[in-house]
């Protein structure tokens, strides 16, 4: 089974953090999107709102403790506290290309 294991950065750590968890054992796939955000970042770069990175991975469930980790120390939030992340419970059904 896979499960979503997702973060929201500020824009300028999702390189590093797409390059640090992308051959992390149990990672499916990984993206990287951009957005904005109101309440995540502190720096605003357009009036109230500032760009978030959107990390999105697929892992294995029986790897999702170490992907998370992995993610949340790529993140640095224990040092920033500037963001978030989350995993979903495990995904039932999906339907992936072989």
């Amino acid at each position: 089974m896979l499960v979503e294991i997702g973060a929201l950065v500020e824009k300028h750590s999702g390189q590093q953090i797409l390059q640090t968890v992308k051959d992390a054992d149990g990672v499916i796939c990984i993206t990287l999107e951009s957005g904005r955000s109101s309440d995540l970042i502190f720096e605003r770069q357009f009036g109230d709102f500032g760009e978030t990175a959107i990390v999105s991975i697929l892992a294995e469930s029986s790897k999702k403790e170490q992907v998370f980790s992995i993610l949340f120390e790529a993140c640095e939030l224990e040092q920033k506290q500037q963001g978030l992340i989350f995993m979903t419970p495990d995904i039932i059904k999906s339907s992936m290309p072989s």
